[in-house]
C-alpha cells in the first residue's frame, strides 16, 4: 500500500480485519513509507481484506494497492512487523 498509511495504525487494524476474517499472514512497514501486506487464507476472506486495505483505517490516505498473487505458505496466525 502507498499513500498516508504509516503512522496511522494500519499495520494494526489490518491485522484486527485480517484475524477476523480468519486470514493468516504479516504487516510491515518498508523503508520508502508504504506498508507490506501478505494475506493468506479462503479466496472470499482474502478479498475481503484487500477490500478494507484499498481505504485502510480513518487516518490514512491509500493511494494504491498493489496486489501479486503467490503459492501459498501454509502461514498461521497474523504477525504486525
Amino acid at each position: 500500500m502507498t499513500g498516508r498509511v504509516q503512522g496511522v495504525f494500519f499495520r494494526d487494524t489490518c491485522g484486527r480485519v485480517a484475524r477476523e476474517q480468519d486470514v493468516a499472514g504479516s504487516a510491515k512497514n518498508l523503508p520508502d513509507g508504504s506498508v507490506e501486506v501478505i494475506l493468506e487464507g479462503e479466496p472470499a476472506a482474502v478479498e475481503a481484506v484487500l477490500e478494507w486495505c484499498r481505504s485502510g483505517p480513518s487516518y490514512a490516505d491509500v493511494d494504491s494497492v498493489d496486489v501479486t498473487e503467490e503459492q501459498p505458505e501454509g502461514l498461521e496466525g497474523f504477525r504486525i512487523a
